[in-house]
């Protein structure tokens, strides 16, 4: 059962980390500066949209490798809760933040357990790669 879990997690952590790399790309393709509009346009400043976009694309990668899972799935977090309450909460679920609400459930599952099935992470000496709880053998 506890590879089944894990090979869940690694999709999981791929499926996402594939996700935030695109629209950390699409950001800085479309000109970092439309994004830094609309972020000062919702009254947030513009220099965010380069760390929002920064964090999507690099960390998009250390998610795909498995390197800082969870660190990379806080930060996820942070910026799904900040679209979803700043953005997306006006519009309603459907259409509105029935994605992001995913993507940060995602994030959340991974910043818990983490994903050490083919990641950098469990081929580093100092990496701790157990659960917050740990579990019985199932």
């Amino acid at each position: 059962m506890r590879n089944n879990q894990e090979i869940g997690a690694l999709i999981l952590r791929v499926v996402l980390g594939v996700t935030f790399f695109v629209h950390g790309l699409v950001k800085f393709q479309g000109g970092i500066d439309k994004t830094a509009g609309f972020f000062q346009s919702i009254g947030l400043p513009g220099f965010a949209a380069n760390a929002v976009g920064i964090i999507e694309l690099v960390g998009g990668v250390a998610l795909i490798l498995g390197l800082g899972t969870r660190i990379v799935s806080t930060l996820f977090v942070a910026i799904m809760l900040g679209a979803i309450l700043k953005v997306k909460l006006a519009a309603g679920f459907v259409g509105g933040y029935e994605l992001d609400l995913a993507l940060m459930v995602m994030a959340i599952y991974l910043t818990l357990n983490g994903s050490s099935l083919f990641s950098l992470d469990s081929k580093l000496p100092f990496a701790r790669t157990t659960t917050f709880v740990q579990r019985g053998n199932n």
